[in-house]
């Protein structure tokens, strides 16, 4: 026998000695180890969630008049016309720009949809989505045990997609609301609704991803849950019990789902229910900016370091914005001390500080960091971008714009008072690195390397003291609109 030693492997399992009477017996025994890993790889059980969570989810039909005799389109059933409907796909071989209809009911005049919602307070509250109840003439609520009421809407928030409907009822079973802060991606959750009509249908999946961006406002939970028509506003359910989503979306490129849905963040929602159930609509901030994506090479023209914040390309006259000072082209990077990691951090932000507060900005200018203060305004309808200036006078071209690739002259009178600017050049032509940058005739550069521009002169010194073998910054104005432009040297 050879005396190497053996190679001593971890065992699957261990055998104790389990004494009984006289006799012994040999079990076998699973590891500490073994026991843990089984238990955290076994797959949930959500019958007592459901059990739990299931009298508090609603069924919600909704009645719209129509004024003519749609017929459905390509021969689709009234439940796949609702999906297209629903999530805003398009009819597959229908004509461009036509948006698929609710089928005519045997009543005459009326068509119906399906959605689903969930008990918010006792009394009678309900929490679904927007979409579900737009455009109803008459909504109809039926809860778990098949009691039927007639809701009426409290409000309806299209930005976030949060509606509120009340029905005359007592000692319902309310929800219980969890913290989305605690949500893991991994973490299983589970949703309850109605798809296809079908009530108090049970699915189950995992988080895909938090602060999903696919709107201004909502930072969205993915999942790979199965949603379909008819799931709108139900609840995603945690293994709490608790509610920490509503069901809103899907990606789809065939019209079926296909394992991405996205849901509502609770504390979003319950953020819009509040100011519905107390005024019917919802109040949100505003500054009046135009903003734009930071990205690498904008970072790396400014001198920012990373890609970070929000770019302003416009501010609106007599706005918030305007009046403390900021300016097309300012990089706000934080806003009341919160940083701005990406561009939709800062509508979010904005949109839900008070009206009338007194909030700070931090912004990038030129290479320096400063703060800013602003009152906050309530939210209007976006106003519209103003055409770029006209060319109405001669330029005088400067030769030291040659070496960027640029023609440039001089900003007439109306026009500086047409884009509201002290001064700057305008772009007559652009050729070589200036053509690769993007700049084009008629845009007006405002800053060379972080060195702002008023007229010719000002522009040639700027370009004079450039380091012609490294990249250089363009702040340049095109209509409304500023923007960043990274000219590299030719190679």
């Amino acid at each position: 026998m050879s005396n190497f030693p053996r190679k001593v492997f971890a065992p699957l399992a261990v055998v104790a000695v389990v004494a009984a009477g006289s006799a012994a017996t040999l079990l076998p025994v699973a590891p500490a180890w073994a026991q843990a890993g089984a238990a955290v790889r076994a797959l949930p059980d959500f019958t007592d969630l459901v059990e739990q969570v299931g009298p508090s989810v609603v069924n919600i039909r909704t009645v719209e008049k129509v004024t003519a005799r749609t017929g459905g389109v390509n021969g689709m059933d009234e439940e796949m016309l609702e999906f297209f409907r629903r999530f805003g796909v398009p009819v597959p071989n229908a004509p461009r720009q036509q948006r698929p209809q609710r089928p005519q009911q045997p009543d005459g005049g009326k068509a119906s949809g399906v959605g689903s919602g969930f008990v918010l307070t006792a009394d009678g509250y309900i929490m679904t989505n927007a979409h579900v109840v737009d455009g109803a003439d008459e909504v109809m609520v039926t809860l778990a045990d098949k009691r039927e009421f007639k809701a009426r809407t409290i409000g309806a928030d299209k930005r976030t997609d949060v509606a509120v409907v009340k029905i005359e009822a007592a000692g319902l079973p309310a929800i219980k609301v969890g913290d989305v802060n605690r949500l893991k991606v991994g973490e299983w959750v589970m949703a309850i609704g109605s798809p296809f009509g079908l009530e108090n249908t049970v699915t189950a999946g995992i988080v895909s991803a938090k602060g999903r961006d696919t709107g201004d406002y909502l930072p969205f939970i993915q999942t790979d849950v199965a949603i379909n028509p008819g799931n709108s506003g139900g609840p995603l359910i945690n293994m709490r019990g608790e509610v920490i989503g509503i069901n809103s979306q899907i990606y789809s490129r065939s019209g079926g789902f296909m394992g991405i849905s996205f849901a509502i963040p609770m504390d979003e929602a319950i953020r819009v229910s509040d100011q519905l159930r107390a005024s019917g609509r919802v109040s949100r901030g505003r500054i009046g900016v135009q903003i734009g994506t930071v990205t690498k090479d904008i970072a790396e023209a400014v001198g920012l370091g990373k890609p970070q914040g929000a770019l302003v390309g416009g501010v609106e006259d007599d706005s918030p914005a305007a009046k403390a000072g900021v300016e097309a082209g300012d990089i706000i990077l934080r806003f009341d001390g919160k940083p701005i990691e990406k561009t939709s951090d800062l509508p979010r932000l904005v949109g839900n500080t008070k009206p009338g507060t007194k909030s700070t900005l931090s912004v990038f200018r030129r290479g320096a960091q400063k703060d800013l203060s602003v009152t906050i305004a309530e939210i209007e309808p976006d106003q519209p971008v103003k055409k770029a200036a006209a060319k109405d006078e001669a330029p005088k071209v400067s030769s030291a714009a040659q070496s960027l690739g640029l023609t440039v002259g001089p900003l007439s009178e109306a026009q500086k008072k047409e884009l509201k600017l002290p001064g700057g050049v305008r772009v007559e032509s652009s050729t070589e690195g200036a053509a690769r940058a993007g700049l084009q005739e008629g845009d007006v550069i405002v800053a060379v390397a972080n060195a702002k521009v008023v007229d010719i002169k000002e522009f040639e010194a700027a370009v004079a003291r450039l380091d012609k073998s490294k990249p250089v910054s363009i702040l340049f104005r095109r209509g409304d609109w500023a923007q960043y432009a990274l000219i590299r040297p030719a190679r």
